[in-house]
């Protein structure tokens, strides 16, 4: 077996792109979208038509300019998730405008108007996760959006404070990015490599899964943002891991023996003590974290720019 297939044995593997015959090639289970992927499919010609619906379905919407706007930019996840979904026998997670990140409400009622659209489409909320940014007020909206029976993937997640807060809140899954929190310790550092077993980015998650095991959480555990297979490799074992086509690549043609190095019992052993949360508690902890706060921001800020571009683009069709 390649490593592509021995990594299937222990570890759930999700898409992580809006290409549609990536997902087609790599045969993964679920899949993922964000805005600065989507904007990328909606630019490719061979996706027009998608956004083509989208735009057409805005200009019937009630409203102002800015109300078919808003509608137009929902329908355009919307249509490329469900594309997704005829391919990946799972789940699509499709992201909430970043722009909402510190909404509590206004997420949960784009997080519903997501989901009206998909149920509009004959496709159960069961296959849907509702993506959005690990602040204090979106792990609030994931909280209230999962008791009304919505799944929520909390993304932007840098640190253990984020992964408790979202696990308190029973949320399905998480995704700690691991290639960000890379980025920021090389720039830190000045190095330009940082081998496996010190990437601060596995070691983050590796963290984040021996206190969820642990402790007994269900949330799942997505390993996401990664930069080399190394780091992969350096994950097997973890709930799900989303990764690049270009990745996906380059495990199809590696053939390393793996083995799972993540554990339910080696995290049972682990030493780690309960932590608990209020907001003053989390919000001193992200500010004691100069990595996971400015990750988060940057993370924002580049959701939110891409989001805008979309817009122009929707626009410019209306």
């Amino acid at each position: 077996m390649n490593t592509l297939e021995q990594l299937k044995k222990y570890t759930t593997v999700v898409a992580d792109t809006g290409d549609f015959q990536s997902i087609e090639k790599y045969k993964p289970q679920d899949s993922t979208t964000n805005p600065s992927l989507i904007l990328q499919a909606a630019m490719d010609p061979k996706y027009k038509w998608l956004v083509d619906d989208a735009v057409n379905y805005a200009k019937k919407a009630n409203g102002d300019e800015k109300q078919k706007l808003r509608e137009g930019l929902k329908k355009t996840f919307v249509n490329f998730g469900a594309e997704i979904l005829k391919i990946v026998p799972g789940r699509v997670s499709t992201e909430v405008d970043a722009r909402l990140s510190f909404r509590i409400y206004d997420t949960i009622s784009y997080a519903k108007g997501l989901i009206r659209l998909y149920e509009k489409s004959g496709i159960s909320r069961e296959r849907i996760l509702i993506k959005v940014a690990a602040t204090w007020e979106g792990i609030q909206a994931a909280e209230i959006l999962e008791k009304d029976g919505i799944h929520t993937n909390l993304t932007l997640l840098f640190c253990l404070t984020q992964a408790v807060a979202c696990a308190e809140a029973s949320v399905t899954l998480i995704s700690p990015f691991v290639g960000r929190i890379l980025d920021w310790y090389k720039k830190e550092k000045g190095v330009d490599h940082i081998p496996a077993e010190q990437d601060p980015g596995v070691l983050s998650v590796h963290e984040i899964y021996n206190y969820y095991k642990k402790f007994d959480y269900p949330t799942e555990i997505m390993g996401a943002s990664f930069r080399n297979k190394e780091e992969i490799i350096a994950l097997a074992g973890c709930d799900l891991l989303t990764i690049s086509p270009k990745l996906l690549e380059e495990l199809e043609n590696a053939n390393e023996p793996l083995k799972p190095v993540l554990t339910p019992e080696n995290a049972t052993k682990s030493k780690m003590k309960k932590v608990n949360l209020n907001q003053m508690a989390f919000r001193w902890h992200m500010n004691e974290n100069p990595m996971a706060n400015e990750k988060l921001s940057e993370g924002i800020r580049r959701f939110s720019n891409d989001i805008r571009s979309l817009e122009k683009y929707i626009r410019e069709q209306l």
